[in-house]
């Protein structure tokens, strides 16, 4: 699936825009592929990355639109669904990058889902390796840049937040305290964890309310509370 080659017409279903918006995108190089045969093709692992990297800068309603589930799948929690209080961390006991990391997929692990850590470990320090995770806002998001199928049973999340904010490569020399591993068994549904996540960041308050907690406990029912106000009423 990483190595999958993708048309213009599936990249634009993937990315729920026009055929002709993903084109003029392709021909003015904002979107990395190349023309074969006069075709444009699409590495599917380049065009996830590429995504990964707009997310910032994406609307509301765009990121709404990334985590529409699949055909006959009714939308539900993303976030609060994957993780548990097992998973959470409060504080999370690390002080650098690294210890950052290793904990969080300590606390990953408490789901039996996780079938090789090591391979985990090093996927997401690869990833911070070649840009940071971190955000302006004190909130940093590891994952793997590529799904690890083989490593993992099911999706799965953690979170932690340490006691005070840490160098996480965040811009402008920004330290960071929050932070969201996000580690799942295909790119599909990394994306629509990750646009949840964002739009749970854009929530007035959030953040703060999340500083606020003092357990675990109490940090996932901000979570599940913030996530259910994201969905759609019947």
């Amino acid at each position: 699936m990483a190595n999958e080659m993708m048309t213009l017409e599936q990249v634009a279903n993937y990315l729920h825009r026009d055929v002709r918006e993903v084109n003029k995108l392709a021909s003015r190089g904002y979107i990395p592929g190349q023309k074969v045969g006069g075709q444009w093709r699409f590495a599917r692992a380049e065009i996830t990355h590429w995504i990964e990297t707009q997310m910032h800068a994406y609307t509301e309603q765009e990121l709404a639109a990334l985590e529409q589930p699949p055909a006959g799948e009714d939308e539900g929690p993303l976030v609060s669904s994957l993780l548990s209080e097992a998973t959470i961390a409060v504080p999370l006991r690390a002080s650098t990058r690294a210890s950052v990391l290793k904990e969080l997929v300590n606390l990953a692990e408490q789901t039996w889902q996780v079938y090789d850590p090591e391979a985990i470990l090093e996927a997401i320090k690869q990833r911070e390796e070649m840009a940071s995770t971190a955000l302006g806002s004190g909130v940093a998001i590891p994952h793997p840049r590529r799904p690890l199928p083989a490593a993992l049973g099911e999706h799965v999340l953690a979170y932690g937040r340490t006691a005070s904010g840490i160098p996480f490569g965040a811009p402008h020399g920004g330290l960071t305290d929050i932070f969201f591993l996000v580690c799942c068994r295909d790119d599909r549904t990394h994306l629509r964890v990750l646009a949840r996540l964002t739009r749970l960041l854009m929530r007035p308050n959030f953040l703060d309310e999340l500083r606020a907690t003092e357990t675990a406990s109490e940090s996932y029912e901000k979570i599940v509370a913030a996530e259910r106000e994201l969905l759609p009423t019947a």
